[in-house]
């Protein structure tokens, strides 16, 4: 993690979960990180929580990545007083109960999408185009993706609905990314980090139907990210898949 010491990440849906784990496991490892969410109370929560010479690092900041307007004004203010982000963790998302074949669920299928895959793709835009006008040309974008974005299992009592097709898109997205950032000569890289169940906040209604199924940390899922973007400047971890010891599906 040497060459990350006082660089700059950037961690969407850093209220709670993976994105908490996140901030915490870059800022204890000495890079400046900017938690990025709705919930901005939680936010401040987390910075109080932290050493004194890390939260001196780490830089809360309201931001609902599904509005394009807030996403574009954020990377800017990240420009102006850090001087860019280099490292961009892609983490947000929702995953509403919704089923698609219900009537009036109009509004709900597009916040999906537009958190889950919209977000990712304006966020990662402004992230890799503030790395070309700084010349930057080591930077990471990762992605939280979810085994979701690979297969769809049946999960007794509990359907996926939206969730799982937006996370399919980020799959393809990540590869098309990819394929962007070599033609246009950068050696920035990507990669999708999948888990299986982990035991966050949005996943309380699996736990409910599966009480004794095993389920990742979210420090679990930050150790994956860590080992990521840690890797040589010649290599490029695609995809990383993450499972709980037992997991069935």
């Amino acid at each position: 993690m040497d060459r990350w010491l006082n660089r700059v990440a950037v961690v969407t849906g850093a209220s709670s979960g993976i994105g908490v784990a996140c901030c915490k496991d870059l800022v204890a490892k000495g890079m400046v990180v900017v938690g990025l969410a709705r919930r901005e109370e939680r936010l401040q929560e987390l910075k109080a929580s932290l050493p004194a010479d890390q939260a001196k690092r780490f830089h809360a900041h309201k931001c609902d990545v599904s509005d394009e307007k807030q996403v574009i004004e954020t990377f800017a203010w990240v420009d102006k007083n850090l001087g860019g982000a280099d490292v961009l963790i892609n983490n947000a998302g929702v995953m509403p109960t919704t089923e698609i074949t219900i009537p009036d669920n109009s509004a709900v299928l597009r916040s999906i999408l537009e958190t889950n895959v919209l977000g990712v793709s304006w966020c990662t835009r402004e992230a890799f185009l503030s790395l070309q006008r700084r010349k930057v040309n080591d930077g990471h974008i990762v992605i939280i993706n979810s085994v979701l974005g690979h297969k769809v299992p049946v999960f007794p009592g509990v359907g996926f609905h939206m969730y799982a097709p937006s996370k399919h898109a980020v799959t393809a997205l990540t590869e098309v990314l990819r394929q962007e950032f070599q033609n246009k000569g950068t050696q920035t890289k990507i990669t999708s980090v999948s888990p299986g169940g982990v035991d966050t906040e949005m996943t309380q209604r699996f736990k409910e139907f599966s009480p004794n199924s095993p389920f990742l940390r979210p420090e679990d899922v930050a150790d994956a990210v860590t080992y990521c973007i840690q890797t040589p400047p010649n290599v490029q971890i695609h995809e990383l898949t993450i499972k709980p010891i037992g997991e069935k599906a």
